[in-house]
């Protein structure tokens, strides 16, 4: 006969393998329940059945009564242990993760709105009572493993709460971020295109000062004789019609023979419609060429914002070293839309 100290106890059963621990588990608790019954049960059993004195009947009726009541609820008991078991395994995973997110956030290093660690103290405390399950009476383990469920709960949403306001300072990051990219691009490209606007303007005024240098004017190919530019700022005459006999006249000053003419007098209708008032308001830009600013043609002459004449002058030289020619101007402008 085996004496009772070599029956496996709970923390045994635990370690034990899931095969061993259910059939362990049923024996341990048949006799803990038949110690905690036989005071219940012996008196029904005494009264309900007679004995002859110093029998042993009584003694083992009880016994009977107390194997047939334990062994009756063994499987539900086998179900207890394993739901609590899930319980344990649960609350440990949500600790790891709540960890694990706390870690990230400290990395991130981001601003993020409210606290940014989560406690997990009181789960790890019902984790460790239910894991010292030898002290335990098994008939208390369902409440018990129900308080660890409602705490691994609210481990749970903290941590689902924590990881929606990181993602959200990770995402408010990434916007940031590329906003300042684009806005360093469009920085950029504003700065190629004042530089070329600059070497443009550059080049216009070298142009013009060559043409105010050599003096020579081109003979008009109608058969009645045009105003020279000289002659048009002379008299005044603003008129489009003025502004453009005199842009004609210069074209041989540039280099260009009057095949170019056709294709300056539809950029300069498009831009102007040979206006030398024309303004304008939304971008500022000024006269018959258009310039921006219009202060650009006073390297023409002084009377750039009087004289369409002055103004044709700083037009054809812009053109000249931004594109070459008057068409090259026009297919740009077709291109597109300015020019």
């Amino acid at each position: 006969m085996t004496s009772s100290s070599s029956q496996p106890t709970r923390r045994d059963l635990r370690r034990s393998t899931p095969a061993s621990r259910r059939a362990f588990r049923p024996v341990a608790l048949t006799l803990g329940l038949a110690l905690g019954l036989t005071a219940v049960v012996g008196t029904t059993a005494s009264a309900a059945v007679p004995t002859a004195a110093g029998s042993s009947a009584p003694v083992m009726q009880r016994a009977a009564l107390v194997t047939a009541s334990v062994t009756s609820t063994a499987e539900p008991l086998s179900e207890i242990e394993q739901a609590t078991s899930d319980a344990v395994l649960a609350a440990e995973a949500s600790v790891i993760e709540a960890a694990t997110l706390t870690g990230d956030v400290s990395a991130a290093a981001l601003p993020i709105d409210g606290a940014t660690a989560i406690d997990t103290a009181p789960l790890r405390e019902r984790i460790a009572g239910l894991q010292d399950t030898d002290v335990i009476p098994t008939l208390l383990l369902p409440d018990l493993t129900d308080k660890l469920a409602d705490a691994t709960d609210e481990v749970q949403a903290a941590t689902a709460d924590l990881r929606g306001r990181l993602e959200a300072a990770q995402a408010k990051k990434a916007a940031e971020e590329e906003a300042a990219r684009k806005a360093a691009e469009e920085a950029a490209a504003a700065e190629a295109a004042a530089q070329a606007e600059a070497e443009a303007q550059a080049a216009a005024e070298e142009a013009a000062a060559s043409q105010r240098s050599s003096g020579s004017r081109s003979s008009s190919t109608s058969s009645t004789p045009a105003p020279t530019a000289s002659a048009v700022a002379s008299t005044g005459d603003n008129s489009p019609g003025a502004a453009q006999q005199a842009a004609s006249n210069m074209l041989g000053d540039f280099g260009w023979g009057q095949d170019q003419f056709g294709c300056l007098v539809s950029l300069w209708n498009k831009e102007s419609g040979w206006n030398y008032q024309a303004y304008n308001s939304g971008s500022g830009a000024y006269g018959i060429p258009q310039a921006l600013p219009g202060s650009k043609m006073s390297s023409a002459g002084g009377d750039w914002q009087t004289n369409a004449v002055t103004q044709v002058r700083w037009g054809l030289g812009y053109i000249s070293g931004r594109y070459g020619s008057p068409c090259g101007a026009w297919d740009h402008s077709q291109s597109v839309g300015w020019y």
